[in-house]
C-alpha cells in the first residue's frame, strides 16, 4: 500500500460518508437551491469527518457539473445566478471527473486552501487569509478555506477573522472546524451555520474496515476487525490507522484477533466476554489470573478497563430493553441467567472505581482485583 488507509479511502461523494446523514442532507440541500452559506462550522470528535466533508463541499461549489450554464461576468461565474437542481442532479455532485474536483481530489486546487489553526494561530495568518479572500478564485468560481482547529486562534486573530465574517466576499466561503466549540468566541459563533457531527458507530466501523480489507484483498479475521471498530470509540480515522498499522507490522496470511491484541494493545472481544463470564459464574480465581495475564503481556490496564466498563455497560443497556437490537459487539457474548441489571450496575461501578485508582496504585492490577473480589464475593 502506497499511502495511508484513511487518506487512500477517504470519501470522494456525499453517498461515502458514514453516519452524517443529517449533515449530508442538509449541505446537498442548500446545493440544490443554490443557497449556501459564506461560513460553517463543523464541529465534533476527532476522526468523524469534519475535513472530509469540507473537502466535499469544495469541491461540489466548483464542480463543473453544477456550474454547467452558469454565465460569467469578466471570465468569473456570477454565484447569484446558480440555478435550482433537482435530486436526481445534485446526487451526481461533485461529479470527481471535472477539472475542478479532480485538482482538489489531487491536492493541487488554488480555490482550496486549508490551514492549521494550531501552527497558524496568529494576527498576521488571519491578515493574509483576508488579503487572499479579496482575490478572486483562480478557477473562477468560489474560493474555499478550511480553517482546522479553529479554536486555537489567538484573541486578536479571533477578531481579525470575525470582520472577514461581517462582510465577506459573494465568491468566499469558510468551513471553521473543531473539536472543541466552546472555545470558539460567541461573535464567531453567531455569524456561521454550526454543524455538530456525531461519533461513529461501531457497526458502520466495522462495515468500511470489511470492505476495505476485501478491496485491499487482505484476510483477516472478523474479530479483529470487531476489535479495532470498538477500540476506535467512534471515530473512524483511528480504526482506519490502527488497521494500516496491523497491516504494515503482520505478515502472516490471516490476520488474527491475537495479533491486533499484540501489535495494537486492542483486546479481543472473546476476553472480554470471557472476564464478565467469570464474573457472572463468580470464579475470582480465574478472573484475577485473566487479569494478570493481561498485564504480564504488556496491555495497558487503564486502556483495557475502560473498554471493559464499556462492555459491561452496553450489555446492561441490552439487558433492560433500551436497545431495538443487540450491538454486534455483544452478540457472541454468552445469556448467563445470573447477570441481572443489579449485577451489572454494581460491576459498573466496581470497575469505573478501580478505573479511577489505577493510576495511583503501587500495584497496576490490584484495583482490578480488589474489583474482582468485591464483585464474586458469596457472603
Amino acid at each position: 500500500m502506497g499511502q495511508v488507509l484513511y487518506r487512500k479511502y477517504r470519501p470522494r461523494t456525499f453517498a461515502e460518508i458514514e453516519g452524517q446523514e443529517h449533515i449530508v442532507r442538509t449541505l446537498q440541500g442548500a446545493l440544490s437551491s443554490g443557497r449556501v452559506g459564506h461560513a460553517y462550522l463543523f464541529c465534533g470528535p476527532r476522526g468523524t469527518g469534519k475535513t472530509t466533508m469540507a473537502r466535499l463541499l469544495a469541491k461540489s461549489l466548483n464542480c463543473y457539473e453544477r456550474m454547467k450554464g452558469v454565465p460569467r461576468i469578466e471570465g468569473v461565474f456570477s454565484h447569484a445566478v446558480i440555478p435550482r437542481l433537482e435530486i436526481s442532479d445534485i446526487n451526481k455532485i461533485p461529479c470527481n471527473s471535472c477539472h475542478s474536483c479532480v485538482e482538489i481530489n489531487e491536492g493541487r486546487s488554488l480555490d482550496l486552501i486549508e490551514i492549521d489553526a494550531a501552527s497558524n494561530r496568529g494576527i498576521d495568518e488571519i491578515r493574509n487569509l483576508k488579503d487572499s479572500a479579496m482575490v478572486a478564485a483562480p478557477g473562477a468560481g468560489y474560493k474555499v478555506f478550511i480553517i482546522d482547529e479553529v479554536h486555537m486562534l489567538t484573541p486578536p486573530a479571533f477578531n481579525a477573522l470575525l470582520k472577514i465574517l461581517e462582510e465577506p466576499p459573494a465568491h468566499v466561503v469558510f468551513v471553521l472546524a473543531t473539536t472543541e466549540p466552546h472555545k470558539v468566541i460567541d461573535t464567531i459563533l453567531s455569524r456561521v451555520q454550526r454543524f455538530d457531527f456525531k461519533k461513529i458507530s461501531a457497526d458502520k466501523i466495522l462495515v468500511k474496515l470489511k470492505r476495505i480489507v476485501r478491496t485491499e484483498k487482505i484476510n483477516v479475521e472478523e474479530p479483529a476487525l470487531v476489535a479495532l471498530a470498538s477500540a476506535a470509540s467512534g471515530s473512524l480515522r483511528d480504526a482506519e490507522s490502527a488497521l494500516s498499522k496491523l497491516i504494515a507490522y503482520t505478515h502472516s496470511e490471516k490476520i488474527t484477533a491475537e495479533d491486533a491484541a499484540e501489535v495494537l494493545g486492542v483486546v479481543p472481544l472473546q476476553v472480554h466476554e470471557n472476564l464478565i463470564d467469570l464474573l457472572a459464574r463468580k470464579k475470582p480465581q480465574e478472573a484475577i489470573a485473566q487479569i494478570s495475564a493481561l498485564f504480564e503481556s504488556g496491555v495497558e490496564l487503564e486502556y483495557f478497563n475502560r473498554q471493559f466498563v464499556r462492555h459491561l455497560r452496553d450489555l446492561l443497556i441490552a439487558r433492560i430493553g433500551y436497545l431495538p437490537a443487540v450491538p454486534a459487539s455483544l452478540t457472541g457474548l454468552p445469556a448467563q441467567t445470573d447477570m441481572t441489571p443489579e449485577f451489572l450496575i454494581k460491576a459498573i461501578g466496581l470497575f469505573v472505581k478501580a478505573g479511577a485508582e489505577l493510576k495511583f496504585s503501587p500495584i497496576p492490577q490490584l484495583p482490578l482485583e480488589l474489583a474482582i473480589l468485591e464483585l464474586t464475593k458469596t457472603s
